[in-house]
């Protein structure tokens, strides 16, 4: 999925719903975002969603 797309799909969302993701043992929030630029030919950039880790 790009980033185009996930962005589609979240607009048809409520504003307020929380973003969850599967962690393999149940669901977290996800806290943050972390960028990663391109590493070199034929690498895209990443976008990595980060899991609260307090829950």
């Amino acid at each position: 999925m790009t980033v185009a797309q996930l962005l589609d799909e979240l607009a048809k969302l409520p504003d307020d719903a929380v973003v969850l993701m599967d962690n393999g043992g149940g669901l977290s929030r996800v806290s943050a975002l972390e960028f990663v630029a391109d590493q070199g030919p034929g690498a895209p950039a990443e976008v990595i969603l980060v899991p609260d880790m307090n829950e």
